[in-house]
């Protein structure tokens, strides 16, 4: 796993398309904006695993 440090408003690329900035820093809490082509699914941890296993149940 790869651990980077940035402050508000900084970017952190992921390939040619993908962009995260941090956009807010609380006590608990960071919150990122992401920039990504619409072909890109973009999930938190928890929808993804809501999804996984709804399909897994289908199987």
């Amino acid at each position: 796993m790869l651990i980077l440090s940035r402050n508000i408003g900084e970017e952190i690329c992921i390939g040619d398309d993908i962009k995260v900035v941090v956009t807010a820093v609380d006590r608990y809490q960071v919150k990122l904006g992401i920039v990504a082509p619409r072909n890109v699914t973009v999930l938190r941890e928890e929808i993804y695993q809501k999804i996984t296993a709804e399909v897994d149940t289908e199987k």
